[in-house]
């Protein structure tokens, strides 16, 4: 990379991987929005934004700003990165049209509906447990416990294992962000429980459960379309990209529901506002804070001069809350119908598997919602320390039953 320190570019001085920043991110993203509009972090050496439009523009322009050079720090075509690189979340076209393809028909609206009343099923089944109980952890009796059960039945996971799954993402998800010691700490208890061996042995086509996105995937490469090899990543790809972001999506958006009875009283009396709460709680604290790009030639972004694989970061939860945006961005409101937010990115990169999280979303809010009153904190939630991702490991409450 360029030295930027030699260049005159504005800079930035902040962590956004620190402890600190992590325990006080909102104090981060207001950093990054009172900074320039494109700034030059050195401690890490990479461009950052917080603005919505300028996030916007290098999502929607794949060939200035590439994901195929890692949509983390590492430059994945450079260096080595501890997994291969993903053919759907660190490709360009026109590798990533073809598997985005097929995706997407996997994913089809037909099939999503398939899933809908599975889906509430359980979320119904476990909202009434845990009601039955009325103190209970939140985030780790639901928020947790729910995408952890329907997105693996969905896919065709078998359920022996299934507990390597979160180490699995944890270290997916601290790995795109500096080697710090959560790497390294996510890497060891992968490395010592055998955990990549399982994730590659459990998504292989013959231990899949029939009928799943799973299989279906691995259809498309007997057709043809992908390689067998592509497709283990993709069904990979698929479970440890989409686990984790709804894990706190959910718990996010629910907590920001207690803290806001306003807000949660609205949702009871008006069923049909899960989807739109669901998409507030993405805006107001999205779990995947960041994403990154990697400019492909050299280029010019907002008033900054960019060579050639000079990574650019792109701050969501720092754009959400863009004021030239959002009107009033700090208020948490449910019915402000947050169309266009950029939790799920934007562009032909777009989350692809968004509309399962919405799914998901939808049906463990809506019962929650249909069966309690009041949710009220018991003791002080705790935060998720996690380089890629923002959540909570604990929410602990008490219900009283609608």
């Amino acid at each position: 990379m360029i030295d930027a320190a030699t260049a005159g570019r504005p800079e930035l001085d902040i962590d956004p991987f620190s402890r600190h920043s992590m325990d006080n991110p909102l104090e981060l993203d207001r950093a990054i929005l009172a900074g320039p509009p494109v700034a030059w972090v050195p401690k890490y050496g990479f461009w950052i934004t917080g603005r919505d439009a300028l996030a916007r523009e290098a999502f929607e322009d794949w060939k200035r700003f590439s994901s195929a050079y890692g949509t983390g720090l590492t430059n994945v075509v450079r260096d080595t990165p501890w997994r291969k690189p993903s053919v759907i979340l660190e490709s360009d076209p026109p590798q990533h049209t073809v598997v985005r393809r097929v995706l997407s028909r996997v994913l089809s609206p037909r099939a999503l509906r398939r899933l809908e009343a599975d889906f509430r099923s359980e979320a119904e089944r476990m909202v009434d447990a845990l009601v039955e109980r009325r103190r209970f952890d939140l985030a780790s009796d639901l928020a947790f416990a729910f995408p952890f059960k329907v997105l693996p039945d969905a896919v065709g996971l078998r359920p022996e294992g299934r507990p390597h799954l979160m180490p699995y993402s944890t270290l997916n998800f601290n790995a795109m962000g500096p080697k710090n010691e959560l790497y390294q700490e996510a890497l060891k208890i992968v490395e010592e429980n055998g955990t990549l061996e399982y994730v590659v042995a459990q998504m292989a086509e013959e231990n899949l459960l029939p009928g799943g996105f799973g299989t279906e995937i691995y259809a498309a490469a007997h057709a043809g379309e992908i390689s067998h090899e592509d497709a283990g990543m993709m069904v990979r790809t698929f479970v440890s990209a989409g686990i984790d972001t709804t894990v706190f999506g959910i718990g996010s958006t629910l907590l920001a529901l207690i803290e806001n009875p306003d807000q949660w009283d609205l949702l009871r009396a008006d069923p049909k506002l899960v989807r739109p709460a669901f998409e507030e709680g993405l805006r107001w604290y999205p779990p995947s804070p960041v994403i990154g790009r990697t400019t492909a030639a050299p280029t010019r972004f907002g008033d900054v001069e960019m060579g050639t694989e000079e990574k650019v970061m792109l701050w969501l939860a720092a754009a959400n809350r863009d004021p030239d945006r959002w009107k009033d961005p700090d208020r948490f409101d449910i019915t402000r119908r947050p169309v266009g937010h950029l939790a799920f990115g934007s562009g032909i990169h777009g989350c692809v598997g968004q509309m399962v999280a919405r799914l998901e979303a939808a049906s463990v809010i809506g019962a929650l919602a249909a069966k309690v009153k009041r949710i009220t904190l018991t003791d002080a939630p705790e935060r998720i320390h996690i380089n890629w991702l923002r959540g909570y490991s604990s929410i602990p409450v008490e219900v009283e039953p609608a």
